[in-house]
């Protein structure tokens, strides 16, 4: 334990890029844009819900916090990729990976549960039209967002708390770009056997909990959708669970395959490849599947372009 105490870990080393220093500039041109689009895609999404009272739905005040969340998780991860790319700076301080790692995993877990309440909104809005807006009350909705936030802020205390008390005495090289579990994992010098198992089943029990849930939602959706007997007026039906169905296969797939399975260093590539998946594409893609085939917000948002148009002098 002495060694241990004089080696302790005070910054870490992020290794995610340094293999290809030739694609540093192309990839950085990559990822600014990516981001600018999350940026503007999720922030816009948010002030047209804000603005426009024919989005004051309970759908909408749920994909406001949606885009919220998409907006933070991206600005924790894709900054730092960013400024690692520019600056070729790739030290991160122990205090700045622990704050990165709890927002990171704040986010997403809230989103875990939110793509939950999402579906079990969809359900109502499709088993009970007539009472939607009776059962979805402001009320109801909020509740429904707070318990999500908290059972979010309860699982990063948790999973920051059981890593970050582990001890990292020698390797501080993390391969990555950013501070995740897996990787960190690997460089403690603690024996990490009980808080892996906390860890790991606290995290895999939120996935599994929470795709249960959209799981049951939607066989329940697709009952009631059976029920209309037009094949028009269940094709409309549907219509209104794609976008939503289409933003949970991209995130829950891509947390199953990054976190439930076995971790193995031969899946390294890979796990780099899914993990810019979650960080930078879907919250990025989140916004144009909500808003490409969704009329409401199409007009919300020609609405609020009107607003800007300069008028024309005759």
């Amino acid at each position: 334990m002495a060694k241990n105490n004089l080696t302790r870990v005070t910054e870490f080393i992020l290794m995610g890029f340094t293999d290809h220093p030739a694609l540093e500039l192309p990839l950085l041109l990559v990822f600014l844009s990516f981001y600018l689009v999350t940026l503007l895609g999720n922030i816009g999404m948010i002030i047209l819900i804000r603005v426009d009272v024919r989005l004051h739905t309970p759908m909408y005040f749920f994909l406001s916090h949606l885009a919220l969340l998409d907006t933070g998780y991206a600005s924790v991860i894709t900054p730092q990729i960013l400024a690692t790319l520019a600056t070729g700076k790739t030290v991160i301080s122990y205090g700045r990976c622990a704050a990165q790692f709890f927002i990171f995993t704040l986010c997403a877990g809230t989103e875990c549960f939110l793509l939950a309440v999402m579906a079990y909104d969809r359900f109502v809005a499709i088993s009970s039209p007539l009472r939607y807006t009776v059962t979805m009350n402001p009320r109801i909705c909020w509740s429904l967002v707070v318990g999500a936030y908290t059972c979010g802020v309860s699982g990063a205390i948790l999973r920051t708390a059981c890593t970050f008390t582990l001890s990292f005495c020698d390797n501080n090289q993390i391969d990555f770009f950013f501070c995740d579990l897996p990787p960190l994992l690997k460089l403690t010098c603690s024996d990490t056997t009980n808080r892996e198992i906390v860890i790991i089943f606290f995290g895999n029990f939120v996935i599994l909990a929470n795709a249960f849930i959209i799981l049951i939602s939607y066989l329940l959706i697709i009952k009631a959708i059976l029920k209309v007997k037009s094949s028009g007026g269940r094709a409309k039906t549907f219509s209104t669970c794609a976008s939503h169905l289409t933003a949970v296969a991209l995130f829950f797939g891509t947390l199953i395959f990054m976190y439930l399975r076995s971790g193995s260093d031969k899946y390294l590539a890979e796990d780099k490849v899914v993990s810019v998946i979650y960080t930078v594409i879907i919250p990025m893609l989140n916004p144009l599947i909500y808003s490409l085939r969704n009329k409401d917000v199409k007009a919300a948002f020609r609405k609020v372009a009107g607003r800007f148009q300069v008028p024309q002098r005759v």
